[in-house]
């Protein structure tokens, strides 16, 4: 059985802004007020499932991008998902009836979902599929045969020749011949199941490799030719095959924004952002997905992953804060071999453990969908930045963030033109108040971000933990959620002595008397503002740090600070 090199990673799944466009024409700002996608790479449809009642649901994300359903060659690396055998559903993620219950229970918790759908080729070598269909290259009894194949059987090398690439083998695979109408109406057919199943649309896996005409005349034959189609096309200055050529059929997936993204956190200064978007010769923001990261960037290490820690998670708070095409929020799982397939196959049984991300679900992150909700609509208004890389703006009356991705502290006082009140920064979980004139002061700690919208006046919080036995009235009360192993234990620790001044050896323990959720108390002054993070150590002392930004809160004028909503970021 052929494998499937990484070098196939240009056309593999990219995050697909998962919305459903309005028959009238293609759009990526879709109809509602929820527009961002959680893509949840190689997970299993009952994990999908329960992620949209517990998680996706309540944060606000309108959708959910699930790895591609159909039939599969076998092995254990993620690209097998990619290589079909046949229209089936009954891939490693799971069969028709798990998909469609997952598909029921997304509905049921107000998620809408899109398929990554696999129709610009099938597999390379022969053998027995995920669902026990036999078959060979060119040869898929009962679907397809040599003859709906098209007639280039080298591997694509010259992007610079549109023949070569939309008739030739991308990376060896099997190319359909699209252009056939036997071949588009078997295609439109296996899309028309899923739709008869409650799926709200499709990604389509390396369009950029099937002619915009073919994809076009297959999307007519669709039984809701209105359903949602976004199309992975990355851009390549000087290729003969153009984005632009697919925003008549669909939605397109902007390559460009996550690379830019990477080069600004990394090497640039934020200030820049100011224009970010068709600014920056983007394609209209109507018709982009954006993403700071997907399954092949992360991997090939064009775009930003979560190894950039504050990097990262700052960049997809920007993301969803700016308005500038639909965001996808990549959530995946480690990895040191870039081949390496799901954990357990796909199960999550709870996320930061087993190597799943869960990036949808940082708070850093998740905070940010409704942020983007209670926005949706309104221009960018009093921008401000250093000329480095500390910026803020708001989003009309409606919401304001400031990011700090500089290397110390920004204490300042920022204008906005939300209405006066208590706010919560959703990002720490302080309150804020902001005046008359629409100010407000703040301490931002490096590398960190700040957050309100007229959606959240008050932090919720509460919940009482193990008290500390120096107790005091005032302080913080930490509450973690974190899957452990046995012999492994949770601490907090944090820029302050009593968080044991970042050193892991005096840091805190944390009680799991209600494990998963590790709890403790922790005297502080009123009025401290902290940093803060968890570590893990096991039985040996051995430490680790959970990942992205450093936390930070400020102990209110009297009572605690209620930090018992934060989650372990693998």
């Amino acid at each position: 059985m052929a494998r499937r090199p990484l070098s196939a990673a240009l056309a593999l799944i990219a995050g697909a802004a998962a919305l459903v466009a309005p028959a009238t024409g293609a759009q990526a700002a879709t109809p509602g007020t929820k527009d961002v996608t959680a893509v949840l790479f190689e997970w299993k449809f009952d994990s999908v499932a329960k992620a949209c009642t517990d998680s996706l649901g309540p944060a606000g994300y309108g959708y959910v991008q699930v790895s591609p359903p159909q039939e599969h060659i076998q092995g254990g690396q993620w690209w097998t998902s990619y290589q079909p055998v046949s229209y089936k559903i009954a891939g490693r993620l799971g069969d028709r009836t798990s998909f469609a219950n997952m598909v029921r229970t997304c509905h049921s918790a107000g998620v809408k979902v899109v398929a990554d759908s696999v129709i610009n080729h099938m597999s390379a070598g022969s053998g027995t599929g995920t669902g026990g269909s036999s078959y060979t290259k060119y040869n898929y009894p009962g679907l397809y045969s040599a003859p709906d194949m098209d007639d280039c059987t080298v591997p694509i090398s010259n992007y610079q020749d549109r023949y070569n690439v939309q008739h030739c083998e991308l990376v060896g695979l099997a190319d359909l011949d699209t252009g056939e109408d036997y071949v588009r109406g078997k295609i439109a057919g296996y899309l028309n199941d899923l739709l008869s199943l409650g799926v709200d649309g499709f990604r389509v896996d390396g369009a950029k490799h099937i002619p915009a005409d073919d994809l076009a005349n297959i999307k007519s034959r669709l039984t809701n030719p209105g359903a949602y189609w976004k199309q992975e096309v990355i851009y390549g200055a000087g290729e003969a095959v153009s984005p632009n050529e697919y925003l008549g059929t669909g939605d397109v997936q902007e390559f460009r924004y996550a690379r830019s993204l990477k080069q600004v956190f990394n090497n640039e200064n934020l200030a820049n952002l100011k224009n970010f978007g068709e600014g920056w010769g983007f394609m209209s923001s109507s018709k982009a997905a954006v993403f700071v990261d997907n399954h092949d960037t992360e991997r090939g290490g064009d775009t930003l992953s979560y190894k950039d820690g504050a990097n990262y998670t700052l960049a997809s708070v920007f993301m969803l804060a700016w308005p500038y095409g639909s965001p996808d929020v990549h959530s995946g799982y480690e990895w040191s071999d870039k081949d390496a397939g799901p954990p357990n196959g796909g199960t999550v049984n709870a996320c930061y453990s087993d190597g799943w991300k869960c990036q949808h679900a940082w708070r850093e992150i998740a905070s940010m969908v409704g942020f983007r909700n209670t926005a949706r609509g309104e221009a960018v208004t009093n921008w401000w930045d250093n000329g480095g890389d500390q910026i803020a703006f708001g989003r009309g009356s409606k919401a304001y963030v400031a990011i700090n991705h500089e290397g110390s502290s920004l204490t300042r006082t920022f204008q906005t033109s939300l209405p006066a009140g208590d706010y919560c920064d959703i990002q720490s979980g302080k309150g804020v108040t902001v005046n008359g004139s629409g100010q407000f002061t703040a301490t931002l700690g490096a590398n960190t971000a700040l957050a309100l919208q007229t959606g959240a006046r008050t932090c919720s919080g509460g919940g009482s933990g193990p008290t500390d036995p120096g107790t005091g009235t005032s302080g913080a009360t930490f509450g973690v959620n974190a899957t452990t192993q046995l012999g492994q234990n949770i601490y907090v620790t944090g820029n302050q002595s009593a968080l044991g001044n970042w050193n892991p050896a005096a840091a805190l323990k944390l009680d799991p008397a209600t494990y998963p959720v590790w709890k403790l108390d922790v005297s502080l002054p009123a009025g401290t503002s902290f940093e803060y993070k968890y570590i893990r150590k096991d039985a040996s002392g051995n430490v680790t740090w959970e990942s992205g930004a450093n936390r930070t809160a400020t102990v209110p004028s009297s009572g605690k600070a209620a930090l018992t909503g934060d989650v372990w970021r693998g």
